[in-house]
């Protein structure tokens, strides 16, 4: 299994929502929610979580990244909340107990595993009654407009016809990649309800603020302000959340 959980600025979004739904655990009285990342990367995640009181188990095959992770967590001082498995996805239901899960994570997961109708399945499974899961994929129909406005008008006519919108002739990593109706069926087709599908990274990474020499520094402090704004507005409407670079996706099991 190949991960990709690369992020950009519309990330903030994406952890607002989460701080959200682990503040709901704890009000329902569980102090430490348990939360399984799953190709969890070098814990970008895992570690601020660990750090604000979660239990925190990350699944990652790659040995560098999880190298990473270890140091990361000895030097915040979190290692102790933080359990690592060296295994990949498919391998999910032999490291984590069935519906134990308050908060499961599976970031750029989708686009890389063989059968994400399965992943879909196990995710569900390790979900406790009313956990959540957190899924962040990319969005094909993005993909396809970035090359459109690049000029590259034949790549994204092909990558708009292709069934995975991938073109693995272009030197793509990714397996696939995923539009809101995709992205949906898979959740309820395992048995989630979804309670949350917006964008993450409305506005391209590579997008700067209008340059202003006499108080340059200023004017990118508040362009930055006016972006996150603009983003948390952007994320969540339709026509403009369908062509972000990223679909973050938040689901539940339902309790009975």
């Amino acid at each position: 299994m190949r991960t990709d959980t690369s992020a950009g600025r519309g990330s903030a979004a994406v952890r607002t929502v989460l701080e959200a739904s682990l503040a709901e655990t704890r009000a329902r009285g569980i102090e430490q929610p348990r939360v399984v990342d799953v190709g969890g990367g070098s814990g970008g995640w895992a570690v601020p979580f660990a750090s604000s009181g979660c239990q925190v188990t990350v699944v990652e095959p790659n040995p560098n990244a999880l190298a990473t992770l270890r140091r990361r967590a000895e030097e915040g001082g979190v290692a102790d909340r933080i359990t690592v498995v060296a295994d990949d996805s498919e391998a999910l239901h032999r490291h984590v107990p069935a519906g134990s899960a308050d908060l499961v994570l599976a970031h750029g997961l989708f686009e890389v595993v063989d059968d994400p109708s399965a992943t879909a399945a196990a995710l569900a499974g390790v979900l406790a009654p009313g956990g959540t899961v957190s899924v962040l994929v990319a969005n094909r129909h993005a993909a396809v407009l970035h090359r459109a406005l690049a000029g590259r008008l034949t790549t994204a006519r092909q990558l708009l016809a292709s069934p995975e919108g991938v073109l693995a002739e272009d030197g793509e990593t990714l397996l696939r990649r995923l539009d809101t109706a995709r992205l949906a069926e898979l959740l309820v087709g395992a048995g989630l309800e979804i309670t949350l599908l917006q964008g993450d990274g409305v506005v391209p990474d590579a997008a700067q603020p209008a340059a202003h020499p006499a108080d340059a520094e200023a004017e990118v402090g508040t362009w930055e302000t006016e972006l996150a704004e603009f983003e948390a507005l952007a994320a969540n409407t339709p026509p403009l959340r369908d062509i972000a670079g990223r679909l973050h996706a938040l689901a539940t099991r339902p309790r009975s």
